[in-house]
């Protein structure tokens, strides 16, 4: 086995751990060790990969398949994927007896009130370093924020928002 693949298949397995939000909310620390501590990827390279697993129907974790395959070919794209959910999945596992057991606690309730905002901050840090790596015009920037405030205060698909995105970079706009 690589080191490459080795050191992939850690880093995912401690990450599935903290995976509250699910994958795409650490994709700050992912971009991290993957872009800039090891240069698996390049700044592009991650961006792509992002889209396209968020433009797939399924689960946002494609995104760590992608960055597996790319590491490591069919075997990364296992590897990765399999460290991202089983450590996480298994300690869900676990959790979830005590987590019903314990369901009228007062801890349980301040746990809950804790995780809420840690996921939103999270989810937050993520569309934060996404605009940085893929927004490099004004328009961009005018694109991305317009679509931020129409999906907060309307009630419009977010799919037409996407064409329009992409009709509008079709065209040469962004």
């Amino acid at each position: 086995m690589s080191p490459a693949l080795i050191a992939l298949t850690i880093h995912f397995s401690l990450l599935s751990l903290l995976a509250f939000g699910g994958a795409g909310a650490l994709t700050p620390e992912i971009h991290r060790v993957v872009v800039e501590q090891q240069g698996w990827l390049t700044q592009r390279e991650f961006v792509d990969y992002f889209a396209i697993a968020q433009a797939a129907p399924g689960p946002n974790v494609l995104f760590i398949t992608l960055i597996g395959w790319h590491v490591a070919g069919v075997v990364g794209a296992l590897a990765a994927t399999l460290a991202m959910c089983l450590p996480g999945a298994a300690f869900t596992w676990i959790i979830a007896g005590l987590w019903q057991r314990f369901r009228d606690h007062p801890l349980r309730q301040r746990i809950q009130q804790g995780i809420a905002p840690l996921t939103v901050g999270l989810v937050c840090c993520t569309a934060w370093v996404m605009i940085r790596l893929a927004d490099h015009q004004a328009t961009a920037y005018l694109l991305t924020a317009t679509t931020a405030l129409l999906s907060w205060r309307t009630r419009l698909n977010p799919l037409w928002l996407l064409a329009a995105g992409a009709l509008l970079g079709a065209l040469g706009y962004v």
